[in-house]
C-alpha cells in the first residue's frame, strides 16, 4: 500500500499532511478540486502528520532561501527524518509542490517524490484551510506572518542582488538616451524661435548646444557691436565666425523682438546649455561605472555600446550567459523575424553596429568582423561577470586580437593564436590582481591601525583624567597635612615654656587628632605613591618635637589652674 505525505512550507513553518485514499483522489480528480474548498470534506482526505513552527523570522528567511535555491536546509532534513516513516513494508512518497526543492530531496532521502496532478491540488486546499489545519494558528497571525516573510525576502533578493551593480549602468544609458532626444528636440525649439529675429545665425553654426549659447551671449542682435567680437570668439572658438557673426547681425532680414520675448528666449536656452553640461557629466559618470562593472568590455568595445548590450540583455550576467550569435543580433529582433517570416536575409549585426570595428571594415567583411567581434565581447561579459578582481587586461587583448583579424581580412597578415594571446593575458592579469589586492590589503592595514591608535588614546585619555583626579586629590591633602604640620613646629618653637599653657593646648590638640583623621582618611596607596623618604622622614621628626614640647595636662589640672589664675587677679 502506497503511503502519500505532502511538504507544505508556510512563513509559520514546515507542515507534512497524510492524504488518506490516494488511488481513490487521483481516479476522482474533479471531485478533489471541488471538494478542497469545503474544509469538512478536506478534513476526511487530509490529516496533519507534523508541524515544524519557526522560532524566529531570521530562521523562516534563511529557510525560504533555500527552498527558493532547491537547497535542503537543516531544519527540514531533522524535520523529515523526526516525522517521514522512512522504514517499514509501505513505502512513502513524499509530494512537494516545486520539482527543485523535490529533487534535491530525492537525493538526501531516496524516496519517491511526486509533484503535479493530485499533489497540486491537495497544496492548493492546505494553503486554503492551514489555520484551520493547524491548532493555536489563527488567519490573522498566518497572514502577519506571510506579510513579514514577504517583505523580509524581497529586501534580502534587493540587498544580494547580484545585477544591482548592473542596475546603475542600465539607467544612465536609458537617461542618456532621453536626454539626447530632449536636447536635440528644445534645440530644435530655440532655432525656431530664436530664428524670427536672426535668422542668418542657423547657417553660421549649425551645432546645436553652440547656436543656445549664442543666443544667450547675442540677445538683441541690434545691440551687437565691435567690442562683442571677444565674447563671440569665446563661444564659437573661431574668430572669422564671429566676425561672420557681427556682419549677419548688421544686414539681417529678421523682425524685431521685444525685451519679454528676448528673456524667455534667453532663459530656455540657458536651460538647455545646463542638460547638455548634464549630459556631459553623465557620460564621464557611466565611463566609470563601466570601469568598474564592465571593465574588459568597455575596454573591447566602448563604454557606450558595452552599456547598451547591458542594458538590452537586462543584466551583465544575463548578456554572460547568451551564445555569441545572440550577441551579434542583439537590437535587430524585428529585422530577424521579419527575415524569418518572409525567408530572407537574417541581419549580420545589431547594437555592435554602432563599433568602429565594422565601420572600419570593408562592405565584403563587415558580417564576417561582426561575428568575430561578437565572440570577443561574450568572453569579455563572462570575464566580468565571473572574475573576483575586475581588471581590463583581457579587454585590451581581445580588442588587440580583433585588431589582428581586422588587419588579416585587409593584408592577409596571419594573427596570433587565441591560446598564446590568453596566456600572456593570465599573466598579466595575475600580476595586476597581486598587484590591486596588495594595494587593498596594505589600505585595510592603514584603517586597522588607525582605528587601534584611535581607540587607545580614547582609553589612555580615560585613564589620565582618573590618575589627574587621584593625584589632584592626594596632593592636596599633602599640602594641607605639611602646612599643618609647619604651624605647628614654628609654634612650638616660638612659644616660651612658661606661655604654654593650658589655654593653648586643647585647640592644639584639636588640629592634631583632625589632621590625624585626615590622613587616615586618604587612601593608602596615593600616601605611599606621592610621599617621598625624606618627607616622610620630616613628618616622623615634626610629630616628634610637637609630642615632646606640648605636654598633655588632664582636663581637670586645666580647670583648677584657670581657677587660681582669676582668684589671683
Amino acid at each position: 500500500m502506497v503511503v502519500l505525505h505532502v511538504l507544505f512550507e508556510h512563513a509559520s513553518g514546515y507542515a507534512l499532511f497524510a492524504v488518506k485514499e490516494v488511488e481513490e483522489i487521483g481516479m476522482l480528480l474533479p471531485q478533489v478540486e471541488q471538494s478542497v474548498l469545503t474544509l469538512g470534506k478536506f478534513n476526511s482526505m487530509v490529516s496533519l502528520a507534523a508541524f515544524f513552527p519557526f522560532k524566529s523570522a531570521q530562521a523562516a528567511l534563511e529557510n525560504m532561501n533555500a527552498i527558493s535555491e532547491g537547497v535542503v536546509h537543516a531544519d527540514l532534513k531533522l524535520f523529515l527524518e523526526t516525522n517521514l516513516p522512512l522504514s517499514g513494508k509501505k513505502k512513502p512518497i513524499l509530494g512537494v509542490s516545486d520539482a527543485k526543492i523535490g529533487a534535491a530531496l530525492q537525493e538526501e532521502f531516496t524516496i519517491s517524490i511526486q509533484t503535479g496532478g493530485v499533489v497540486s491540488e491537495i497544496t492548493r486546499g492546505v494553503r486554503l484551510h492551514f489555520h484551520s489545519l493547524v491548532k493555536g494558528l489563527t488567519s490573522q497571525a498566518a497572514s502577519k506572518a506571510q506579510l513579514g516573510l514577504g517583505h523580509s525576502y524581497s529586501r534580502a533578493k534587493v540587498k544580494f542582488n547580484v545585477n544591482r551593480a548592473d542596475n546603475m549602468i542600465i539607467q544612465s544609458i536609458a537617461l542618456l538616451d532621453q536626454l539626447d532626444k530632449d536636447i536635440n528636440t528644445f534645440s530644435m525649439r530655440v532655432r525656431e524661435w530664436y530664428g524670427y529675429h536672426f535668422p542668418e545665425l542657423i547657417k553660421i553654426v549649425p551645432d546645436n548646444s553652440m547656436y543656445c549659447r549664442l543666443a544667450q551671449v547675442i540677445g538683441n542682435r541690434k545691440e551687437l557691436t565691435d567690442e562683442s567680437v571677444e565674447s563671440l570668439e569665446e563661444v564659437v572658438m573661431d574668430n572669422a565666425k564671429a566676425q561672420a557673426i557681427l556682419e549677419a547681425s548688421r544686414s539681417s532680414m529678421g523682425m524685431d523682438i521685444s525685451p519679454i520675448d528676448l528673456i524667455n528666449i534667453e532663459r530656455f536656452s540657458d536651460r538647455v546649455v545646463s542638460l547638455a553640461a548634464y549630459r556631459l557629466e553623465l557620460q564621464e559618470y557611466l565611463r566609470s561605472k563601466m570601469s568598474q562593472v564592465a571593465p574588459n568590455l568597455a575596454a573591447l568595445i566602448g563604454e557606450v555600446v558595452g552599456a547598451r548590450l547591458i542594458s538590452h540583455a537586462g543584466s551583465l550576467t544575463n548578456l554572460a550567459k547568451y551564445p555569441a550569435s545572440t550577441v551579434q543580433i542583439l537590437g535587430a529582433e524585428k529585422a530577424l523575424f521579419r527575415a524569418l517570416k518572409t525567408r530572407g536575409n537574417t541581419p549580420k549585426y545589431g547594437l555592435i553596429f554602432h563599433s568602429t570595428f565594422i565601420g572600419r571594415a570593408a562592405a565584403k567583411n563587415k558580417g564576417r568582423i561582426s561575428r568575430y567581434l561578437a565572440n570577443k565581447c561574450t568572453i569579455a561579459s563572462r570575464i566580468d561577470c565571473f572574475s573576483e578582481l575586475p581588471t581590463s587586461v583581457f579587454g585590451d587583448k581581445l580588442r588587440e586580437q580583433v585588431e589582428e583579424r581586422l588587419s588579416f581580412y585587409e593584408t592577409g597578415e596571419v594573427p596570433r593564436k587565441n591560446v598564446d594571446v590568453m596566456k600572456e593575458a593570465v599573466k598579466e592579469a595575475t600580476d595586476v590582481a597581486a598587484e590591486i589586492k596588495r594595494k587593498l590589503d596594505k589600505k585595510e592595514k592603514k584603517r586597522k591601525k588607525r582605528e587601534q591608535k584611535q581607540q587607545e588614546a580614547n582609553g589612555e585619555t580615560n585613564g589620565e583624567a582618573g590618575v589627574e583626579n587621584g593625584d589632584a586629590d592626594a596632593t592636596v591633602t599633602k599640602k594641607k597635612n605639611k602646612k599643618r604640620g609647619a604651624e605647628m613646629v614654628v609654634q612650638a618653637e616660638e612659644t616660651p615654656s612658661a606661655e604654654i599653657g593650658p589655654e593653648e593646648t586643647p585647640g592644639k590638640k584639636k588640629k592634631k587628632r583632625k589632621a590625624e583623621a585626615e590622613e587616615a582618611a586618604a587612601p593608602e596607596n596615593e600616601t605611599e605613591e606621592t610621599d617621598t623618604p625624606a618627607k616622610k622622614k620630616k613628618k616622623q621628626k615634626t610629630e616628634a618635637v610637637v609630642a615632646e614640647e606640648i605636654p598633655e595636662t588632664p582636663v581637670s589640672e586645666k580647670k583648677k589652674k584657670k581657677k587660681k589664675k582669676e582668684s589671683a587677679d
